[in-house]
């Protein structure tokens, strides 16, 4: 080819893709110009929910269109997550990421249908949140020696619910009961609210849960605390230790809710999301709703958020691979 073609064929490819950059520029800039889908990947009433709803009228105002959260429950967070998956990527379709959906679930579920690492646009995350395990009143131990005694003395006599097969109770109880060398069934239920509802009810012994959705049931006296996965003590709950503290360590891990959307949304789509998340967590009102549950806020953009994606990943994959689990 001759070198003045090249040089017009080189001129044709630059207006080509200057053309679709000022494209996308223009929609990013229109962004958004309709009703945004917020997808939750469980049931109403469970930590998810929460977060999300705490954030999600405050967000719509920021972005000057209405955020309408909408629950997908199924398949330990996959069937919200999957729709996200598939949405079109122009950022009206938005879900909530949780260690379930993102680490938990696709380490234990090879036929998931998604890679959490690559099939998703990481935004930020929201709040991080203790997970805890509490007992129903019946339960015969109300602090962590007793309980321990108590499960080492009756292997598999006892049981313990979570919002599904995969998801984070499940798999964080597992790597709980593999350092601490006791045996308790697993009930799997759909999301965490039929989960807590069966365990204040009896049905089931105890669950490991996100603090946000167990805190209320504490309060109430229908549930007793054990022990929590958080940084230090938490001012709720002053007389609970921690994991590291009766040195369990490595179950010390605290949940992350956080935003994502389909693989290639725009970066300057998510980077708006990204500086609307910083306003809405500033203004006292939502913060005040996320903190009330036992959760910090931790907006920290789309390159944290999905370092910390892959981390969560790594530590259940490593899980599954010990205790050997699989899909029932």
């Amino acid at each position: 080819m001759k070198q003045s073609n090249m040089r017009t064929l080189s001129a044709i490819v630059s207006v080509v893709i200057s053309f679709f950059g000022l494209v996308g520029f223009a929609h990013a800039q229109n962004f958004p110009n309709k009703p945004i889908r917020l997808i939750v990947p469980f049931a109403p009433g469970g930590s998810t929910d929460i977060i999300a709803r705490a954030v999600g009228d405050a967000l719509g105002r920021q972005l000057g269109q209405p955020v309408i959260v909408e629950n997908k429950a199924g398949g330990g967070g996959s069937i919200g997550a999957l729709e996200v998956m598939r949405a079109p990527k122009d950022g009206y379709t938005i879900g909530m990421a949780t260690v379930s959906t993102t680490a938990a679930n696709p380490a234990i579920n090879p036929k998931i249908g998604y890679d959490p690492i690559t099939d998703f646009t990481a935004i930020s995350n929201i709040a991080a949140t203790p997970n805890i395990i509490a007992v129903n009143p019946s339960f015969p131990a109300k602090d962590f020696k007793t309980f321990m005694a108590v499960l080492k003395a009756n292997p598999g006599k006892y049981s313990y619910s979570s919002s599904g097969t995969g998801g984070i109770g499940h798999l964080q109880t597992e790597l709980f009961k593999s350092l601490a060398g006791v045996y308790i069934v697993h009930i799997p239920y759909r999301g965490a609210g039929p989960a807590l509802a069966d365990t204040v009810g009896g049905q089931v012994s105890m669950i490991f849960d996100n603090l946000p959705s167990t805190l209320p049931f504490v309060k109430d006296g229908k549930l007793i605390p054990i022990v929590i996965a958080a940084p230090k003590r938490l001012a709720q709950l002053p007389n609970v230790p921690t994991f590291s503290e009766v040195g369990l360590a490595p179950v010390n891990r605290m949940a992350y809710y956080g935003l994502l959307g389909p693989a290639g949304i725009p970066k300057d789509i998510v980077d708006k999301y990204y500086a609307a998340l910083k306003v809405v967590v500033a203004d006292p009102a939502v913060k005040k709703r996320i903190e009330e549950t036992g959760s910090i806020i931790n907006v920290n953009g789309p390159e944290a958020f999905s370092k910390e994606i892959k981390a969560e990943y790594v530590v259940y994959k490593e899980v599954v691979a010990k205790q050997k689990l699989a899909l029932d």
